[in-house]
């Protein structure tokens, strides 16, 4: 039985898809919390009172035998030559049938257009007549009262949007009596799943956003030494400079290179036998820094649907952070975490336990905690002045490294808080049950799920240990940053 997930699989990469289906791979957890009972608010939306909900397992002539007893059928399962779909919802209209697809999303976009090809072919294949296509989807405008409103927060759209978020393509004008065919791919699908691994090719897929979960296992002989050529940052050409026995960063073609700052450090960094700083820039970036030095990071949940008063559809609430504090002798550690809505809480919290003097530094604070301190100070109003004021002594840390003022070649191209960590302290991270961020999220979403107190416990003393981590990587960093000269 093959899923929408497989074809895209496919699509991609015969190998990734025979991995997968060998594999049985599981679905992943979402870094954004969406509510188990969302199907149930829309049906509330639409105000359906009689109809037929799909169950993981059905039976694939279930679904067609309801169309006959029902108008309205939700999270129903169809299946075509081993493809099996679930469809959210479909309404009965003059014998033709409205499909309803729900877009957990502000804008939903025409970029998966296989998803709803797919849908619409294995209904076609069913002999189902098709009348409307509409998709579901969150309002971005929508801000929570006590009560969640339905009506509001949910829009029933025709068309999809732009890049600009305006209005784009109808569903209807991309899919409704087009001709789609599935059925070769379908048979290589199958032939793959009966045959050994293809061998696998490197292509730019393999590394694109993430590195494929397979790429260390599919190319387990390529030795990529610290300064090899590979790591060379935002390269278009590094792959093709391999293959013609380029192996090293300090070997580039300047011909074939883009000459941004961040190659320029990793390049000089070979030449100069590993590692490269800019003294001037350097010199120019910490005599900003004030002390005490008071290191911050915070942990957050990003939830689909407002939970609480005041929040819009993909707002986030904070619910831990931690601080280290450097006098340039000493160091003292804070910390902060508390399930439910903690925002008024965080905000004094925060404000006790943060000096009045000193720069406050964070790991890509522009793309994070400078961002969650101006939404805690939109959110009351009272304490904007001095949470605004947190906000002007924030210095980013990640800065040196982003902007090519230092480069060691152990980074291999990466600049993370925990690349660092692990060149300067390799036991920091590794040490603890909680390592990485998205698995902080996940493990707070399990407290209030756990009834049992020592277990939440043991979760809470788990997050603390990461964010503490996370605050105190940070002063090594900088520490190693002091050292150079």
């Amino acid at each position: 039985m093959y899923h929408i997930s497989d074809v895209k699989n496919f699509n991609k990469c015969k190998r990734l898809f025979q991995k997968n289906i060998c594999n049985n791979s599981a679905s992943f957890n979402m870094f954004v919390r969406i509510e188990k009972n969302i199907i149930d608010l829309v049906i509330k939306k639409l105000r359906i009172s009689d109809y037929f909900k799909g169950e993981a397992n059905d039976d694939k002539s279930l679904a067609l035998k309801q169309m006959n007893e029902k108008d309205w059928l939700v999270n129903s399962r169809f299946e075509y030559n081993n493809l099996r779909i679930k469809v959210p919802f479909l309404h009965k209209k003059e014998n033709k049938w409205d499909v309803y697809f729900l877009y957990i999303g502000n804008f939903p976009k025409d970029d998966d257009l296989l998803f709803y090809q797919c849908v619409i072919w294995v209904l076609y294949k069913n002999n189902i007549d098709l009348n409307n296509l509409y998709v579901i989807h969150l309002n971005s405008e929508y801000i929570r009262n006590e009560e969640l409103n339905l009506d509001e927060l949910f829009i029933i759209s025709e068309n999809f949007y732009n890049k600009n978020n305006n209005i784009g393509k109808s569903l209807n004008s991309l899919f409704l009596n087009k001709k789609f065919d599935f059925e070769k791919a379908l048979t290589h699908m199958n032939e793959l799943e009966k045959m050994n691994f293809v061998d696998a090719i490197k292509v730019k897929a393999c590394t694109k956003v993430n590195k494929c979960i397979y790429y260390d296992e599919c190319f387990q002989n390529e030795n990529v030494e610290d300064n090899s050529i590979l790591t060379l940052v935002s390269s278009q050409n590094k792959t093709a400079m391999y293959d013609s026995g380029i192996r090293y960063l300090k070997d580039a073609n300047i011909n074939l290179i883009e000459g941004t700052r961040k190659q320029f450090a990793q390049i000089k960094a070979d030449i100069n036998g590993g590692l490269f700083f800019d003294k001037l820039a350097l010199y120019t970036w910490k005599k900003r820094l004030k002390f005490p030095l008071i290191f911050l990071d915070f942990e957050w949940e990003t939830y689909a649907i407002p939970p609480y008063k005041g929040m819009k559809p993909y707002d986030v609430l904070l619910f831990q952070y931690s601080i280290h504090i450097y006098d340039g002798e000493k160091i003292e550690h804070k910390e902060f975490i508390k399930t439910g809505d903690s925002r008024e809480e965080i905000i004094q919290s925060l404000l006790n336990d943060i000096p009045e003097h000193g720069s406050i530094l964070a790991y890509n604070s522009e793309a994070a905690e400078k961002i969650r301190i101006k939404e805690l100070a939109k959110f009351n109003v009272k304490y904007s002045d001095k949470l605004l004021k947190i906000v002007t002594r924030m210095v980013d840390l990640q800065f040196p490294f982003e902007s090519g003022i230092i480069y060691d070649v152990r980074m291999k191209g990466q600049y993370s808080l925990k690349t660092l960590m692990n060149i300067l302290d390799k036991d920091g991270y590794h040490k603890l049950d909680i390592s990485q961020g998205i698995d902080a999220v996940y493990s707070f979403r399990k407290i209030d799920e756990i009834d049992d107190e020592n277990e939440k416990q043991n979760i809470i003393n788990s997050l603390k240990e990461y964010c503490s981590m996370d605050t105190y990587a940070m002063y090594v960093v900088y520490k190693w940053i002091d050292s150079l000269q």
